[in-house]
């Protein structure tokens, strides 16, 4: 399917970029019945150029990586089967029907950002490669350091899992205000003050392209295409 031009992530750059500041993706793989698994998982991208001198498949999108234990049921899937998805999304605001309508609850909306892979999975075997994995891990979710990084000696490297996709392919799509002409989308910003509150409002409106400015009032800074 075919998604529409002014809903889809148009930048390779950006694509990469949204993945990287979202702590959860999910991998969906198919168990034994046939039925897709879908469970939550920490993951790092890590692009082909910081790759090093890993010996993988390079793709044209990097790399996931996840750690797990070495038995369960997605392990199983995927040695059975390695086309698996993967889908990293951060819901935004949710817009009520009121703001585009006085009754009709069919305009409720939602503001959102979406990235969703297809590609190949498989268990990783080589300690060098895992020792990667795990430190690109630990950069990303504890980037204040206090920690001594990952080495192939250490046991747990060998005791733990780590998986690796390999996006054939990979999609974005978003709706942050980009389909609406400047000054609909101040006047959303507004709505979206008055009921989210100054706090919330000004993170929604960042990633919208908006601040606010000292006296409250939604300014413009950029338009939000990705």
């Amino acid at each position: 399917m075919r998604l529409v031009p002014k809903l889809e992530i148009q930048s390779k750059t950006k694509l990469i970029q949204f993945l990287n500041t979202q702590p959860v993706g999910r991998i969906a793989s198919i168990d034994e019945k046939g039925y897709p698994q879908i469970i939550p998982m920490n993951f790092v991208h890590v692009g082909c150029r910081d790759a090093g001198k890993i010996d993988f498949p390079h793709a044209d999108y990097g790399v996931i990586y996840m750690h797990s234990h070495p038995s369960g049921e997605k392990i199983e899937n995927v040695k059975r089967n390695s086309k698996v998805g993967f889908e990293v999304d951060l819901p935004v605001c949710f817009l009520p029907s009121y703001y585009f309508h006085p009754t009709d609850a069919s305009q409720a909306d939602t503001l959102y950002i979406s990235v969703v892979i297809k590609g190949n999975a498989s268990i990783v075997r080589d300690l060098k490669e895992k020792t990667l994995a795990l430190n690109a891990l630990m950069n990303k979710y504890q980037k204040e350091g206090g920690y001594q990084p990952v080495s192939t000696d250490m046991p747990t490297v060998r005791e733990v899992a780590v998986l690796r996709v390999v996006p054939k392919g990979m999609t974005g799509k978003y709706k942050i205000g980009q389909h609406w002409s400047p000054n609909y989308r101040i006047k959303i910003a507004r709505q979206i003050i008055e009921r989210e509150g100054v706090a919330n409002a000004s993170i929604i409106l960042k990633t919208m392209g908006i601040e606010l400015m000292n006296d409250g009032t939604p300014h413009i800074l950029f338009e939000p295409l990705m």
